[in-house]
C-alpha cells in the first residue's frame, strides 16, 4: 500500500505547467485583442478627423468664394418734427437777499421760511435807539435855526427900514457917510438872514434823512414771493450795508412765474427760436406736465459748451415748481426736409463721412454725406444721399468700392426715432 500511494504522487506535479502555459496562451490572445481594438480605433478617429478637415476646408472655400453679407436698411425722410428733450434747471423770477438799512436790534419777526408774502408786508421790525437819538438832535437843531432865521428877518427887515429912511433923507441932512454906513448894515443883515436860512435847509435835510431812515425800521417785502431764508432772531445785532462783514436778514424769491434755463446743443440751436413750445417734467413731481414756450435766447452759442442758452417761462399759481429743481423739457424741433440714417451707417474717413449705398445688383458705392443734425442715435444728413437708397450697416473696412455683397434687409433705422 505505501509503494502504491508514492507511484501516483508525480502525475499530479506534471500537470502544473500545462495550466500554467494555457493561461499564458489566453494572456496573448487577449492583448492581442486590445492591441486589435487600439488600432480600429485609431483608424477610425484619424478617417474621421480626416473627414471634418476636407468638410471645414470645403466650407472655408465656399465662404471665402461667397460675397460678405451686410446688414441693409432703407433710408427715409426726417419726421415732420423731432421731439429734443434736455435737461434743464428753474429758477425765480426774482431773487432777493434783503438787508438792514439802519443800526440796531431785531425787535421781532413776523415772517419765516416758507411763508408767501405780499408787496410792502412787514417782515421783521428793528429797534435804532442811536438812529432815535440823531433824529431827536436835529430836530432840535431845526427848532433852534428856525428861531435863529426869524431873529435874522426881524434884523434884516430893521436894517432895511432904516436904510429906507436915510437913503430918501434930503441932501445935507445926513452925510453921505452915514447913509453907507446904513446900506451896510442891511446888506450885512440881509446876508446873516440868508446864511440862516441855509442853515435851515441843511439842518432840515439832515432831518429828513433821519425820517426816511426811520422808516426803514420796519423790513417789509419788495415783492410779492416766498421766503426761503430767514437769518435772524430777536435781540440779534443788525448793521446796515450789505458789506462783508454785514448779514442778511432774509432771502425771498418770486417764484410765479418761474424761469426754466437749458442750453441747447449748437447743431440744434437754429430751430430754437422765440415762440417755439416745450413740455416740462420733473422727476419729483409724477404724472403732471406743465406747458411753456420759449421766451427769450442768449443769441450767442457758448465758445467753451458750444450751447446756447435757451428761457422758458411757466405760470406756477400753485408753486409746485421751486426755483433750483432739475427738470426736463421736451421741444419739438421744426421739419427739415432732411433724410435719417443711423449713427452705425456712417463710415468716417480722412476725407470726412462717408455711407455705404448698395445699388440694385448689390454692388457697393460709397457717397460723402454732410452731417447737418447729429440727435445721438440717429444723424440727420443734408446730402449725399436720398430717401429710398439702400445703405449699409457696420460695413467692414476690408469692403471696398464696386464690391457685391449678401444684403439682408433690416428694420432698425429710423424707428429709433419717436415719431
Amino acid at each position: 500500500m505505501q509503494l502504491y500511494d508514492s507511484v501516483k504522487e508525480p502525475p499530479a506535479i506534471q500537470d502544473e505547467p500545462d495550466k500554467m502555459a494555457a493561461s499564458g496562451r489566453r494572456l496573448k490572445i487577449l492583448a492581442g485583442l486590445f492591441v486589435a481594438l487600439l488600432l480600429i480605433g485609431f483608424v477610425v478617429v484619424q478617417m474621421s478627423k480626416t473627414g471634418h478637415e476636407k468638410a471645414l476646408e470645403s466650407m472655408t472655400l465656399n465662404a471665402a468664394a461667397a460675397p460678405p453679407a451686410v446688414e441693409v436698411i432703407t433710408v427715409e425722410s426726417a419726421p415732420s418734427s423731432l421731439p429734443l428733450t434736455l435737461p434743464g434747471e428753474t429758477a425765480a423770477w426774482y431773487e432777493s437777499t434783503i438787508y438792514a438799512r439802519v443800526d440796531g436790534y431785531v425787535e421781532k419777526w413776523y415772517a419765516d421760511i416758507g411763508d408767501h408774502v405780499k408787496k410792502g408786508q412787514v417782515l421783521a421790525t428793528i429797534d435804532t435807539p442811536e438812529l432815535d437819538a440823531q433824529l431827536v438832535a436835529v430836530q432840535a437843531k431845526l427848532k433852534a435855526d428856525q428861531s435863529l432865521v426869524t431873529a435874522r428877518q426881524a434884523e434884516s427887515d430893521f436894517a432895511k427900514q432904516t436904510y429906507e429912511r436915510w437913503k430918501n433923507s434930503p441932501t445935507g441932512v445926513v452925510s453921505e457917510q452915514e447913509r453907507d454906513a446904513k446900506k451896510a448894515g442891511f446888506d450885512s443883515s440881509f446876508a446873516q438872514l440868508a446864511q440862516a436860512k441855509a442853515q435851515l435847509g441843511l439842518d432840515q435835510a439832515d432831518v429828513d434823512r433821519y425820517m426816511a431812515l426811520t422808516q426803514f425800521k420796519q423790513v417789509v417785502a419788495p415783492y410779492d414771493g416766498t421766503i426761503t431764508q430767514r437769518r435772524i432772531d430777536i435781540g440779534n445785532l443788525v448793521t446796515a450795508g450789505s458789506g462783508a462783514d454785514t448779514s442778511s436778514l432774509y432771502h425771498m424769491v418770486q417764484d410765479d412765474p418761474v424761469r426754466v434755463f437749458a442750453d441747447v446743443p449748437q447743431n440744434a440751436a437754429g430751430d430754437l427760436k422765440v415762440g417755439v413750445r416745450a413740455k416740462i417734467t420733473a422727476n419729483s413731481i409724477q404724472d403732471r406736465v406743465f406747458d411753456g414756450k420759449i421766451t427769450r435766447t442768449s443769441d450767442a452759442i457758448n465758445p467753451q459748451a458750444r450751447t446756447l442758452r435757451v428761457e422758458v417761462d411757466i405760470a406756477n399759481s400753485n408753486h409746485v415748481l421751486v426755483p433750483g429743481m432739475y427738470v426736463d423739457l421736451t421741444f419739438q424741433v421744426p421739419e427739415t426736409g432732411l433724410v435719417e440714417v443711423p449713427a452705425s451707417a456712417l463710415v468716417f474717413q480722412p476725407s470726412g463721412p462717408v455711407v455705404a449705398v448698395i445699388d440694385k445688383e448689390n454692388q457697393v458705392s460709397f457717397h460723402k454725406v454732410a452731417i447737418a443734425r447729429d440727435n445721438g442715435n440717429i444723424i440727420e444728413i443734408a446730402s449725399g444721399i436720398s430717401a429710398g437708397d439702400k445703405i449699409a450697416l457696420n460695413i467692414s473696412n476690408q469692403i471696398t468700392s464696386g464690391e457685391t455683397v449678401e444684403v439682408h434687409e433690416t428694420k432698425e433705422a429710423t424707428v429709433n426715432t419717436p415719431k
